[in-house]
């Protein structure tokens, strides 16, 4: 009797599940929208979520499980449950029909499978399928890495799974786009990052710009006129890549008149004549090429006409200080006498005036 009871209840069950298919587990559903994220180590990625339940039902409660092998065996160990997620991982979602989580400041140990699960006031789901999360590493590469003034160049931010648009930056300034011709200003450090997550960024790449010499410019030691005998110094400085590894000078003493006077990256003239008047500058050179200074003039002159200047100026700066003190003295005199001839005339007028009454 006992059986042929049970016989009529799973025949009724049967019948229920002919008559209305799909009413146990229709409404019953969990949606894992980006089955398959890829994030960047050190950066956060949220897993997206939906679920569904029939009417009447009411959530009580809801976790995301990792799945790992535990003695051998597959399983599904709750993140709550592992201490490496703690203030790591951030539910978004609610008791509603939002299952999305949250994870921050990746690490490599993060990848794998997610799933979630939900229980209501009578029955607990977890999701079917699962989430496979990537978690890779940003690397930056130049496309050559040396190169030319004036080569084309491609920057190219490499990473193990297909990532969102990347942003580029050059010594901490953000690079316009990733295909450009070089000049000698691009050289420098690259890194790239994920748009919208650029405090994540990858390890830098240099960019090697070889150029010929630039900016040629030459200093003298001793500026304005020179006298014989005296000495000089003039030193050129360019800037290139690989540094110019010669160095040529010229002088020019008439606009057809040109004069090697030298080598070195100083033109050393110990003791000058003046026969060294002229227009000075040097030739710079690498092996990409060579390019010359603008013209810095020398004039030799036989008369010390500095020293003559100089004894001149000192010479006017005594005689205002001697004649200074004098100057002093006759105005006082002046003032003196002045003061003294107005004094005798109103005594003189004094006197007269008394007569009168007398």
């Amino acid at each position: 009797m006992f059986c042929a009871l049970c016989v009529k209840k799973m025949i009724a069950v049967l019948v229920l599940l002919i008559i209305k298919p799909g009413t146990i587990n229709a409404d019953w559903s969990v949606r894992l929208e980006n089955p398959n994220p890829c994030a960047v180590k050190g950066s956060s990625v949220e897993l997206r979520c939906s679920y569904n339940y029939p009417d009447g039902e009411t959530v009580q409660k809801t976790a995301w499980y990792k799945g790992d092998l535990v003695d051998g065996l597959w399983k599904r160990v709750a993140l709550s449950h592992l201490p490496s997620y703690q203030n790591r991982s951030e539910y978004v979602g609610d008791l509603q029909h939002n299952c999305s989580l949250a994870l921050h400041d990746l690490q490599n140990d993060d990848a794998g499978y997610y799933y979630f699960r939900f229980d209501t006031n009578t029955y607990g789901r977890h999701s079917k399928t699962s989430v496979y999360l990537t978690v890779t590493e940003l690397k930056a590469r130049v496309h050559p890495e040396r190169v030319r003034a004036g080569d084309n160049v491609t920057l190219e931010c490499g990473a193990s799974c297909q990532l969102p648009n990347t942003v580029w930056f050059k010594n901490g300034h953000p690079v316009s786009k990733p295909n450009f011709t070089v000049q000698a200003e691009d050289a420098g450090n690259y890194l790239c990052a994920v748009e919208g997550q650029e405090s994540v960024q990858s390890d830098p790449v240099t960019l090697d710009v070889q150029y010929s010499p630039l900016n040629v410019t030459v200093e003298v030691s001793q500026a304005g006129l020179l006298m014989v005998g005296s000495s000089v110094n003039l030193t050129c400085s360019s800037v290139a890549n690989p540094a110019a590894d010669s160095y040529t000078w010229y002088r020019s003493t008439s606009p057809s008149s040109l004069l090697q006077v030298g080598s070195g990256q100083v033109l050393s003239l110990p003791s000058v004549e003046a026969s060294h008047t002229g227009l000075y500058f040097c030739q710079t050179r690498n092996r990409l090429g060579e390019s010359n200074s603008t013209h810095v003039l020398l004039t030799v002159t036989e008369t010390d006409n500095h020293r003559l200047i100089l004894l001149v100026g000192i010479g006017v700066k005594v005689a205002i200080l001697l004649l200074l003190p004098l100057l002093v003295i006759w105005i006082w005199r002046q003032w003196r006498n002045s003061a003294s001839e107005t004094e005798n005339h109103d005594y003189e007028n004094i006197r007269a005036i008394k007569r009168v009454e007398g």
